[in-house]
C-alpha cells in the first residue's frame, strides 16, 4: 500500500472539502435550503435546532467523520487511479464517479426519509461538485507529492 499517496490524498481532500464547505454552507445550507430545514426540523440533531444552532458541539464529530471519509476516499483513489492523463484529470474523473455514486445512495435514502425533494436535489448537486473539485485537487497533489 502506498501510504504517502493515501496521506497526501486524504489531507488535500479534507482541506479542499473544508474550504468548499465554507462556501456551500452559507450558500446552500444557510441560504437556499434554510426554510426547508426549518420546516423539517424534526430530522436534525437537537444541537442544530437550538437558537442559535450549537455548531461547536457537533464540530468534533464532523471533523472526525470528515477525516475518516477523506482517508477512505484517498485509499480508494490510490487503489484505482482512474485511467490515463494528468493527476488532476484522473482525480476529477474519480471524484465525478464518487459524486454520482453518492447521488445514487441519496436516492435510496429519499425512499426512506420524507424530506422535500428540494433538499435531496441540492445535496446531490453539492456532492457532485464537491467530490469533483476535491477529487481533482487530490489527484493533482498525489501526482505531485504522493509518489504517483
Amino acid at each position: 500500500m502506498k501510504w504517502k499517496c493515501i496521506i497526501v490524498g486524504a489531507v488535500v481532500f479534507y482541506v479542499v472539502s473544508f474550504i468548499l464547505g465554507m462556501v456551500t454552507g452559507p450558500l446552500i445550507h444557510e441560504g437556499v435550503l434554510k426554510e426547508a430545514y426549518v420546516a423539517n426540523s424534526e430530522f436534525w440533531r437537537p444541537e442544530l435546532n437550538q437558537v442559535p444552532p450549537d455548531m461547536g458541539a457537533l464540530m468534533p464529530m464532523w471533523i472526525a467523520f470528515g477525516l475518516i471519509l477523506s482517508v477512505v476516499v484517498a485509499w480508494l483513489y490510490c487503489s484505482c487511479r482512474c485511467g490515463e492523463g494528468p493527476g488532476w484529470k484522473r482525480g476529477l474523473r474519480f471524484g465525478l464517479g464518487l459524486g454520482i455514486f453518492v447521488c445514487a445512495v441519496l436516492l435510496t435514502y429519499s425512499g426512506v426519509f420524507n424530506l422535500p425533494y428540494k433538499i435531496w436535489h441540492f445535496w446531490m448537486a453539492e456532492a457532485v461538485v464537491m467530490y469533483a473539485v476535491c477529487g481533482a485537487a487530490m489527484g493533482w497533489a498525489v501526482a505531485k507529492w504522493g509518489g504517483d
